[in-house]
């Protein structure tokens, strides 16, 4: 019998549910030959800000440059502290870093992988220059949001919600990821659940001014034409990317309920086998697997990643073993930024954080694409009970 094949994530599926489309749209920017800017850009900002309601959009080249350019736009510069968190992707705290900020690392919840309004607080007591807080929408479920502001308020400084993995995704208010604060950050890596076939990002905001000033950021800080009050960037977001997003923008939805339905498939599988959530430790319980706990509504998970906890002890044994049955996985993220080489200059050392560095070492990615088939699925969750499974007996004996 031929073993089923489960890759991490197939884009090429997913372009044939839509090659017609596709194409159209990259024909139509090809034939009018304006590549950058122009009508499909405009189109796209303004299709981005009324799904997730925001008041304004201004595309970049990347979600890294939309990391980058409010934070610009805050003046950060040497000796500026930004908290945000040590378990997230290197942009986060990199962008920080560039402009001669220092990033001040918070530990996150077990349960969510999010930031808290406890580990913010811990964060703070270590500024003495804090100029902003930047929480990350983990794997597609929004931080406590309530909280973020709250302590922005109190603390009198901006917040940034870095929402490249959560577009979509709704807290606990309802609201959708990214327009609760003065900047809201997306990336459309090709990975993300809205990816271009290349770069691009996108920052949304609320505030006429703001969108007017990072426009002129993102173009060499040019306004008008020619005249350069400040130093920007070259970062654009190219028509065709521009194209291409919006055709997948209107399927989006439809994939995010796809993703949820796949989640919700091995929630099912998991639990039989006696896995519990994050919300128990996996020191608990003879069945040592976790997995996301549901969000409660009218907040939401998109599901960027669907990330199972086993003990650190069997997850690298698990992941080869997955591969052997040709499974794909990754780890988000092996090392904890705090902990990184270019960051050693902060004087962080292994136990500062340990609930992300302990997420660091037992978490995993699973499959969850929107095309996954039931028997897919099934693959997955039965090669990693079976593994996990045998590995607790042996462990335990």
């Amino acid at each position: 019998m031929t073993e089923i094949s489960v890759p991490l994530l197939d884009l090429r599926a997913q372009y044939a549910t839509i090659k017609s489309e596709i194409d159209a749209a990259i024909q139509r920017v090809v034939s009018s030959q304006v590549c950058i800017y122009g009508p499909e850009v405009a189109a796209f900002e303004a299709e981005i800000a009324a799904y997730c309601g925001a008041g304004h959009a201004v595309a970049c080249a990347s979600g890294t440059d939309a990391v980058l350019m409010p934070l610009m736009a805050l003046g950060i510069g040497p000796g500026d502290e930004v908290i945000c968190p040590t378990y997230t992707f290197f942009a986060t705290a990199g962008c920080i870093w560039r402009l001669g900020g220092v990033p001040v690392f918070a530990d996150i919840d077990p349960v969510t992988f999010n930031v808290t309004e406890a580990t913010i607080r811990a964060a703070a007591k270590r500024c003495t220059n804090l100029k902003a807080i930047m929480p990350v929408h983990l794997y597609g479920q929004a931080a406590d949001m309530d909280a973020m502001l709250r302590l922005g308020d109190e603390f009198g400084v901006p917040v940034i919600e870095d929402a490249a993995q959560a577009i979509g995704a709704r807290d606990s208010s309802g609201r959708r990821a990214g327009t609760r604060a003065p900047y809201g950050c997306f990336s459309f890596y090709p990975t993300k659940n809205l990816g271009a076939m290349g770069d691009g990002g996108m920052i949304t905001t609320n505030d006429g001014d703001l969108a007017a000033r990072l426009r002129s950021l993102g173009n060499h800080g040019m306004k008008p034409k020619y005249y350069h009050g400040e130093v920007g960037l070259n970062s654009r977001l190219d028509a065709i990317q521009a194209a291409i997003l919006r055709v997948k923008l209107n399927h989006l939805d439809s994939w995010h309920e796809a993703r949820a339905s796949n989640a919700a498939h091995y929630d099912r599988l998991f639990a039989e086998a006696g896995a519990a959530t994050t919300a128990t430790p996996i020191e608990d319980g003879e069945f040592p697997l976790r997995t996301p706990r549901p969000v409660a509504p009218p907040a939401t998970h998109i599901y960027n990643q669907y990330i199972v906890s086993v003990p650190a002890a069997m997850r690298d044994d698990l992941r080869e073993h997955l591969k052997e049955r040709g499974i794909g996985t990754e780890i988000y993220y092996p090392l904890p930024l705090h902990l990184q080489e270019c960051f050693r200059g902060l004087g962080a050392r292994p136990g500062d954080l340990p609930v992300s560095e302990a997420a660091a070492a037992q978490t995993i990615a699973l499959p969850i694409y929107p095309e996954l088939t039931d028997a897919q699925l099934d693959h997955v969750a039965s090669t990693v009970i079976e593994f996990v499974g045998r590995k607790s007996c042996a462990m335990s004996a």
